[in-house]
């Protein structure tokens, strides 16, 4: 499924947001999809114990995040969320991003190939990561995808 499909039925947007530290912005991008039992609540843990373990390797030069953990870190149906920040944050040491896109994929193959890929297109169009970053609304940030 790719991101502008599932955000257009799901609508797991979250636009302007002030994260105080990099945790607390993991579990926010998770909150919705925990909410609506696409992940468990470990998954956001998962996630920031890969990125103490491993650094954030899902952190792009755009400014963009892409934090996710492994099928059986609690993913239970695939899924996005995506936030975007007031300030841009460091997550662990990182270069600050102001775009987060969490991804949970219910196996190996659609957590690489689904997800990423979808994602990965939006990386390429700096125009439409500029509108992103100024979007105040999820219609605004919907027209986008």
């Amino acid at each position: 499924m790719s991101i502008r499909k599932f955000l257009s039925e799901n609508k797991y947007i979250q636009p302007g947001v002030a994260a105080d530290s990099w945790q607390n912005l993991i579990h926010q991008a998770a909150r919705p999809l925990i909410y609506n039992g696409f992940v468990t609540r470990e998954y956001p843990q998962a996630v920031i114990k890969n990125t103490l373990e491993y650094g954030a390797y899902y952190v792009f030069d755009e400014g963009i995040a892409i934090p996710h953990a492994r099928p059986e870190c609690g993913v239970l149906k695939n899924c996005f969320s995506m936030m975007t920040l007031r300030e841009p944050l460091a997550i662990n040491d990182s270069e600050p991003v102001d775009i987060i896109i969490m991804f949970g994929g219910v196996d190996g193959d659609s957590h690489i190939t689904e997800g990423i890929a979808s994602i990965v297109g939006l990386l390429e169009k700096e125009e439409t990561l500029l509108q992103i970053r100024r979007a105040t609304t999820i219609d605004e940030i919907l027209g986008l995808l």
